[in-house]
């Protein structure tokens, strides 16, 4: 899966969270904490996933 399309799915998954929380009534410090740990956990994890993808070159 290309990362851009992988980097979507994903801050749809943090957007339906942050709305759950905002519902629930989290406080917005909380949520922020929270949501730049998600999007840090994103960019790795797509980046391992991508990078595991891509086919290597032989030399």
């Amino acid at each position: 899966m290309p990362f851009a399309v992988y980097m979507l799915a994903f801050l749809a998954v943090m957007a339906l969270l942050v709305f759950a929380a905002v519902v629930v009534g989290v406080p917005q410090g909380w949520l922020a904490i929270g949501l730049a740990v998600l999007v840090v956990l994103a960019v790795v994890v797509g980046a391992q996933r991508v990078r595991r993808a891509t086919p290597r070159r032989r030399s």
